[in-house]
């Protein structure tokens, strides 16, 4: 075979395909040969070398390119600093920035970018202010990426739009789709749509998707559907981001059927197959009610899955309890795949730990997210493992966590002041809440949600309504139907009824399920029939197949003894096929879960934790309690004698408190997780419990968590 001379020309040819191809065995051959001399050393091969290491992920190797360069130029800095940008180490990138002698417009647009692309804002207008300052020379990409570094700072993006009028950058594409998406982020539709069709011919696909993303993310499906149709008939180049922006509007209305009918127009263009698009899909059917079991099959029908597609599929899972058990399979198996989890995957995977209320796992993940060296976003991280920790009644390594975190944002003091409202601490969760009043954290709509709900299960009427007007009067933040259902919660749990009902009807807005659902909670609470029968009804219209008014009045009539009533509940729910949801309590002991039902006789150790709690009860007696046997729910004349306290003992959450008991070392904590809420009879022996074994037990019910130790709840009896 005749040899190829190794001539420059072929050698720098041969070096830029290296770089293209991402051949890192030939690349090296090709560096060993330079690195001998046998290619005479020059800047210029020295700066593609750097620029093939990056390319390849192989920073160190490109940092020791970059040492060895005999004499650096701009182009040498801009690639080492590119390679750092790219693995998000942003404080050596900056470094390296400094030390350029004259930096060219590459450098500011690489770095101010990469800070506005990790939110970064201060550092990146830092950046930008400079270049103005000295009356440097700046391009679309310039302002493209200040837009992205403004983020929420609406009043910034005008000043920087009438910066891109006024010097003539509105010819770029680049610059105005950024405006179109930051405006319509931050609830600016009109401003968005005005850029948008100013642009004339400037417009490209880009501008199109975003537009179509814009009136998906303001709930104007039909909108965004129209502009698709208007791109088709311009004959424009529809792409798998078109394709996954019109997936989004139909998932921003929760409209399944017409996703269902672009799915088979997908599925006859082969688009179907694309994993982009396929992501689109399973962000569908996720957030539809009822479409989540379709998932798994447009997930098998992608043959090349990516991570962005993996971690959808574990975020549609972990929106919902039942499926959590799936989003921690499915990342195994994505893991199993040969994909390394980015922070998105943890934040998911995470998440759907919460649901489960498994310790073990969580502090799995927690290790396996300290191991992995997340280059970019940790902060989301910390944050899901602090509302997990929470969510798994561990609130003390919850605020070990965040006290460690070396910067915090909005959503770290959501999520521990969440903690400590869900754990009845209603004090410290006002007290983070005050904390956040400074330049760098502003609350949000979901920060008043975890503050109202704190007064809400610590009794400060007072205070609720000071928060609640401050929403607006201080923040501009219109007050949405959950902060008006906290309200009506902290009014119900409080007593104060009729002001509940007065500002369901004074609501600017209709109050849903989930407000008409919080006063008929605070009516079974203070036993006030005649409302709940109102809520009931008004819950049932929105949500006819929802058993739960039905149950609670059940359950109200049977404590007022009026049987009669509940047997005509309980017929109406016969004749329309309502099924009560079962109760259950789960313990996870040996990273293994139990589960329990009231009257269970399926657990192996049925017997002995039986045994326990007859021995349980005659110690608890002793020192003082007495079986509230209007729990029981058994009418007088067909309950034999005893049987009430019988049927009391036999509950869900204290066989598994007892199996705690019985299965873990003396002086262990014990958490468990109930589906409904924790009955009277039950959190008051419970108290007893946890007194007598002197142990501390976590019962996390579906409202929040009760914290027994030394005979005492975390929530103060108030609940």
């Amino acid at each position: 075979m005749k040899q190829i001379p190794l001539t420059l020309e072929n050698f720098g040819h041969l070096l830029k395909t290296c770089i293209a191809q991402r051949d890192l065995a030939s690349g090296k051959s090709l560096h060993a040969i330079y690195f001998k001399s046998l290619v005479p050393p020059s800047t210029y091969f020295s700066n593609h070398f750097i620029l093939f290491y990056s390319k390849c992920g192989l920073l160190c190797s490109a940092r020791r390119a970059f040492d060895l360069t005999p004499h650096p130029n701009v182009f040498s800095f801009n690639a080492i600093l590119a390679a750092y940008t790219k693995e998000s180490l942003l404080h050596i990138a900056h470094q390296v920035f400094d030390q350029i002698p004259q930096p060219d417009l590459v450098s500011y647009n690489t770095l101010v970018s990469a800070y506005a692309d990790r939110g970064d804002k201060e550092p990146a207008l830092g950046l930008f202010k400079g270049m103005r300052e000295i009356d440097f020379d700046m391009d679309g990409f310039t302002l493209s990426a200040a837009i992205t570094a403004a983020g929420k700072d609406v009043g910034l993006i005008c000043q920087l739009h009438g910066l891109v009028v006024s010097g003539g950058f509105d010819s770029y594409a680049s610059v105005n789709n950024s405006l179109v998406s930051y405006y319509s982020k931050n609830g600016f539709l009109k401003e968005a749509q005005r850029v948008f069709y100013e642009m004339g011919e400037v417009r490209n696909e880009v501008s199109w998707n975003s537009m179509i993303v814009a009136y998906g993310q303001h709930r104007h499906g039909s909108k965004a559907l129209s502009l698709f149709q208007e791109m088709l008939r311009r004959d424009l180049c529809v792409d798998m981001f078109t394709l996954a922006s019109v997936l989004t509007a139909f998932t921003s209305v929760e409209d399944l059927l017409g996703g269902l009918q672009f799915h088979a127009k997908l599925i006859k263009t082969g688009f179907n197959q694309n994993s982009h698009v396929g992501s689109g899909l399973i962000d569908l059917y996720s957030k539809c009610a009822g479409g989540v079991s379709a998932c798994p099959k447009i997930f098998e029908e992608i043959p090349s899955p990516d991570l962005v597609l993996w971690n959808t599929m574990i975020s549609g899972y972990s929106q919902y309890d039942e499926f959590s058990e799936a989003a921690l399979d499915c990342f195994r198996q994505m893991q199993r795949a040969g994909h390394r989890p980015d922070d998105a995957s943890f934040v998911c995977v995470i998440s759907a730990c919460s649901n489960l209320s498994s310790p073990s796992q969580g502090k799995q993940l927690h290790s396996l997210a300290i191991k992995s060296e997340i280059p970019s976003n940790r902060i989301s991280v910390s944050n899901a493992l602090i509302a997990m920790y929470s969510k798994c009644g561990n609130l003390q390594d919850a605020r070990r966590l965040f006290d460690r975190m070396p910067e915090h944002n909005t959503v770290s003091l959501n999520s521990m002041i969440a903690g400590y409202a869900q754990h009845g601490n209603g004090i410290e969760s006002l007290r983070l809440f005050e904390s956040m009043f400074n330049p760098n954290i502003v609350p949000t709509s979901i920060t008043f949600i975890s503050v109202l709900s704190a007064c809400a299960h610590s009794g400060k009427v007072k205070e609720g309504w000071k928060y609640f007007d401050m929403m607006k009067e201080k923040f501009g933040i219109e007050p949405e139907a959950e902060h008006y259902s906290c309200m009506i919660d902290l009014l119900g749990r409080a007593g104060k009824l009729d002001e509940a009902e007065r500002l369901i009807e004074t609501m600017p807005f209709d109050p849903g399920s989930v407000g008409w659902a919080a006063l008929l909670g605070a009516c079974k609470m203070h036993g006030n029939i005649e409302l709940a029968v109102k809520a009931a009804n008004n819950l049932l219209q929105l949500e006819p197949s929802n058993a739960v008014p039905y149950v609670v009045l059940a359950n109200m009539y049977a404590s007022a003894g009026k049987w009669e009533k509940v047997a005509s509940v309980r017929r109406l729910m016969r004749d329309r096929r309502m099924k009560k949801k079962p109760g259950c309590s789960w313990i996870e002991v040996n990273q293994r879960t139990h589960v329990f039902v009231a009257e269970d006789n399926s657990h192996p150790m049925i017997k002995e934790i039986r045994k326990h709690l007859e021995e349980m009860l005659m110690k608890m007696k002793r020192a003082g309690y007495v079986p509230d046997v209007r729990w029981a729910l058994v009418k007088e004349d067909e309950a034999v004698e005893g049987e009430k306290e019988i049927r009391l003992g036999h509950h869900s959450e204290k066989l598994a408190v007892a199996f705690g008991l019985i299965s873990t070392r003396e002086g262990e904590p014990i958490l468990v997780v109930k589906n409904l809420r924790i009955c009277g009879d039950c959190h008051n022996a419970i108290k007893f419990i946890s007194t007598i074994s002197g142990r501390e037990i976590t019962v996390r019910d579906a409202y929040r968590f009760h914290c027994f130790k030394e005979g005492k709840c975390s929530c103060g009896d108030y609940w």
